[in-house]
């Protein structure tokens, strides 16, 4: 419990209670039927931010499609990667502490950590994906998802900022997407978004017309 509590391993050690928590209110919630994504959303402030047109939002893109956001739930990844961040500092903190005597400081070990913890989280996402999907039918099963009507569950969609969507299709399979509309398009968690076209990571969107409502319902 010392170990824990020390300063150098109190980001670690906040991430594992953090994780903690999260999975015990997702047992919560699920007892008593509020979705735990939605929940979160409510919680989590909506933050503008303006990215210049300098390829970041680009690069954040492909780095959220490597990480395998838009193909499982974003909370599924949140989880694993404080769980691997917290689990992965303490380790290397003991292994310094064991064989030299000394932690390293929380700032410089935190950062380290933090790109080590990634690779969990692509590894951990890639088994879901394949569990869910199977790699032969990933193709023909994004191939499918243009045209369906989704509703966003994390985060504000819109131009170089894209956010987390799902739908359920016609087997009652529910399925996760990166989503990003046009320009002029803006989209809060709850609305509906008509997917329209395939790209890269995550999916072009636009606001969907009655018909497509009804079609999907």
């Amino acid at each position: 419990m010392v170990f824990l509590l020390q300063d150098q391993n109190l980001i670690f050690t906040g991430a594992l209670i953090l994780m903690l928590m999260i999975a015990l209110l997702e047992g919560v919630m699920t007892l008593i039927g509020v979705g735990i994504s939605d929940l979160l959303d409510n919680l989590l402030p909506n933050v503008d931010i303006e990215v210049p047109d300098t390829g970041l939002s680009g690069g954040l893109t492909k780095v959220l499609g490597w990480l395998r956001f838009g193909e499982v739930p974003a909370l599924i990844l949140l989880v694993t990667f404080l769980a691997g961040f917290g689990a992965t500092g303490l380790l290397i903190q003991r292994f310094f502490e064991s064989t030299f005597g000394w932690l390293l400081p929380g700032g410089p070990a935190a950062l380290g950590v933090f790109f080590l913890a990634l690779p969990q989280v692509r590894f951990v996402g890639n088994l879901l994906r394949r569990f869910a999907l199977g790699d032969e039918s990933e193709a023909l099963e994004r191939g499918t998802f243009v045209g369906r009507v989704a509703t966003i569950t994390i985060g504000v969609a819109e131009a170089g900022s894209p956010a987390e969507a799902r739908f359920r299709d016609e087997y009652g399979t529910t399925h996760y997407v990166m989503v990003e509309p046009d320009e002029h398009e803006t989209f809060q968690q709850g609305e509906k978004v008509l997917l329209v076209e395939s790209h890269g990571a995550h999916f072009r969107v636009t606001r969907p017309a009655s018909q497509h409502l009804i079609n999907n319902n």
